[in-house]
């Protein structure tokens, strides 16, 4: 199958289609989750950013952060590169997150050309930058790329939703969920929005418990 790219709901639909047919566990939680969202995101340097001002803080803090980032005009390599690691501490990023950013600003990404890599050039050039990881690098040529089949299997609330849907007795580890997800290929990012839908699912159930 040729490398698909997911543009809009309908290529989404499809997935599931596929997914549903070929696995009566994802049918199962279809049934439980209704239609998937798009989840598309913007690409480039700005994306990775803000996923980096995202680790490790509450989704309130990393807002603010970025509002003062994108404030002051810092949301281009260029802009980054200009500023000292002082300017950055002071619109709240980190020591070890500014160091980040102008290792993202300093790597030359061509970004414009990843939109055309396969994952595995996508993934490797991202994860060699410092600051990120395979799992920034997988969920942005996911949802920033719409690559159909890639899959973040250190992500922990696909690891417990697979947990859930499966009636596993623990929660897989990165590769054991990693092998696990190769059945669901070609729409292993599909397959990745039911587990995310089924886990809200499931958790909303036990609120209401």
């Amino acid at each position: 199958m040729t490398r698909r790219i997911i543009l809009t709901d309908a290529c989404v639909a499809e997935g599931v289609d596929w997914l549903c047919a070929h696995d009566p566990a994802m049918a199962r939680a279809y049934a439980a989750t209704g239609p998937l969202p798009l989840r598309r995101r913007p690409d480039g340097f700005a994306q990775l950013l803000s996923a980096i001002v995202s680790q490790q803080v509450s989704v309130a803090s990393a807002r603010a952060i970025w509002g003062r980032l994108e404030g002051a005009g810092l949301t281009t390599p260029d802009a980054v590169a200009r500023h000292s690691e002082t300017d950055l501490r002071a619109l709240g990023l980190s020591r070890q997150k500014a160091a980040y950013a102008h290792a993202l600003a300093a790597a030359g990404i061509d970004y414009a050309a990843l939109r055309h890599a396969p994952t595995d050039q996508v993934v490797s050039t991202l994860v060699a930058v410092k600051g990120i990881g395979i799992w920034t690098a997988e969920i942005y040529a996911m949802f920033s790329l719409g690559h159909a089949d890639v899959f973040a299997p250190g992500d922990l609330a696909l690891q417990e939703g697979a947990r859930m849907l499966y009636d596993l007795p623990e929660r897989p580890r990165d590769s054991a969920l990693r092998k696990m997800s190769e059945k669901w290929s070609p729409w292993r990012s599909v397959a990745a929005r039911m587990l995310w839908a089924y886990y809200h699912v499931q958790k909303q159930k036990e609120g209401i418990a």
